[in-house]
């Protein structure tokens, strides 16, 4: 299993944008907010699967940033956990 945890930060707007985006919410992808952080974990059986996943969250993420504060745009921080095999 592939594994990937975003933070991106938005001060404020956290807790606005991660309800924008839980509707991408599975049993592999989850989404919180912890301060002014959106913490989202996302996992999947194939390194392609995870880059496809990870890829259109970012979009739907950068969408709901754009659509709640026209003057921020979200820093991504990766703590990718992958097994060697």
């Amino acid at each position: 299993m592939r594994r990937v945890e975003l933070h991106t930060e938005h001060g404020a707007d956290a807790t606005a944008i991660a309800r924008a985006v839980r509707p991408d919410n599975t049993d592999r992808l989850e989404t919180d907010v912890e301060g002014g952080t959106v913490v989202t974990t996302i996992e999947r059986a194939s390194t392609g699967g995870l880059q496809a996943t990870v890829d259109d969250y970012v979009v739907n993420l950068r969408t709901a940033a754009q659509l709640t504060d026209r003057d921020s745009q979200p820093t991504v921080t990766d703590n990718t956990n992958t097994p060697d095999t």
